[in-house]
């Protein structure tokens, strides 16, 4: 299929064509879902942790007489019993890495997310910025001027550098590599704006079935 490309600096427009493989995919709400709890779970880092009586500072002496005192059997002072002893399976302040999915998994979801995308009519090409825009004015022009207001830009590395500067400030547009454009970025701005380079080597990336 054909995509109308849009051009930052100029008014010249041109046309690239997009795979149907990915661009006309059915939509599977579950797949989609399943790909996001794992990229939630990743994004968690599972920092609660507390000490067990073996990594409680105090002495290992026996505390008193194992009979005769009338009162329970005790041996160390830093057993979870008493306060300022260890703490009984409590959180090891291990990393959450609940579920795994193979490569094609992830693949066909990111496929599915931008033929979403594309069947939304969010979907824009953005012909590669080969000159750096220096200027948030001048970049916020275009934005305003195609309605892109909400969006995430998926950008080659050459246009990433032109690029940068002018995009850091606008709110709710978010600028990132081709190699990280994942399926919780999409999903999280309304509009997705990709450069013909980077639509070119997302394709090859997910068209190859040995990566």
């Amino acid at each position: 299929m054909n995509f109308k490309t849009l051009d930052v600096i100029g008014s010249s427009s041109s046309s690239v064509t997009g795979s149907d493989s990915i661009f006309k995919l059915k939509f599977n709400p579950r797949l989609i879902k399943y790909v996001l709890d794992w990229q939630f779970n990743h994004q968690k880092p599972r920092t609660a942790k507390t000490k067990q009586r073996n990594e409680v500072k105090g002495s290992t002496k026996k505390i008193y007489a194992q009979k005769g005192t009338g009162q329970a059997r005790h041996a160390s002072i830093k057993a979870p019993l008493f306060v300022g002893g260890g703490q009984a399976h409590g959180p090891k302040g291990a990393v959450y890495k609940i579920k795994k999915i193979n490569k094609k998994t992830k693949k066909l979801a990111l496929s599915q997310i931008l033929a979403k995308k594309n069947s939304d009519k969010n979907l824009f090409i953005l012909n590669d910025v080969k000159a750096e825009i220096k200027k948030t004015k001048d970049f916020y022009k275009f934005v305003i001027k195609n309605k892109l207001e909400d969006s995430l830009i998926v950008s080659d590395k050459d246009s990433f550098k032109n690029l940068t500067r002018s995009t850091k400030n606008i709110k709710n547009i978010k600028l990132v590599n081709e190699e990280g454009v994942n399926v919780l970025d999409i999903i999280n701005y309304k509009n997705l704006l990709i450069t013909s380079s980077s639509l070119k080597n997302i394709e090859k990336r997910l068209l190859n079935e040995k990566n």
